[in-house]
């Protein structure tokens, strides 16, 4: 695994599909400094054991920005020598949209920024399309909207791989 030449992949799959994990990886491999960030709020016990279990997971020798909000801008703050890794792109448009944000601004703010920035950048996503049609509006319009945010990434990353039970498949790009 690696993206040494890679500046940008797109990691998509379902929830607990091993795709943060795999994307850790292909972070760790390019033997550069790494960066996370992360998107994540922890609004309860619940949430802070997860931080903290990914936290445990990665190590300490991973630099961490939180940036639930302003992406774009932990991005446009990122060293060239550096390798990223954006955990995860889910969290990000929960937050915007709860934010009551503009949610095409931000995203295309987002796009920039990503075409912009000096390292290599994994971001983590999670597929939302493969399960039955929500029950109300707002859970509608996240899913459609999360749908138009992976399908513009996608078609910006040199490399899309989905991870199906912790096992990877390229779907753009090569490993």
């Amino acid at each position: 695994m690696t993206i040494s030449q890679t500046a940008l992949t797109l990691v998509t799959g379902g929830a607990r599909s091993g795709k943060s994990r795999f994307a850790e990886g292909l972070v760790t491999a390019t033997q550069r400094p790494r960066v996370y960030i992360a998107t994540a709020q922890a609004w309860d016990d619940e949430m802070r054991n997860r931080i903290a279990d990914h936290r445990n997971q990665r190590g300490a020798d991973w630099t961490t920005l939180d940036a639930p909000y302003d992406l774009a801008g932990a991005l446009r703050g990122v060293d060239g020598g550096a390798a990223v890794l954006v955990d995860c792109l889910t969290l990000w448009l929960t937050n915007v949209m709860l934010a009551e944000a503009d949610i095409a601004a931000e995203s295309a703010t987002l796009l920039e920024a990503l075409a912009a920035c000096p390292a290599p950048v994994t971001v983590v996503t999670n597929e939302l399309g493969w399960s039955i049609v929500p029950e109300n509006a707002l859970a509608r319009r996240f899913r459609d909207a999360q749908g138009r945010l992976n399908q513009q990434i996608a078609a910006q990353a040199d490399r899309v791989i989905t991870v199906i039970s912790g096992l990877p498949l390229v779907l753009k790009g090569s490993l």
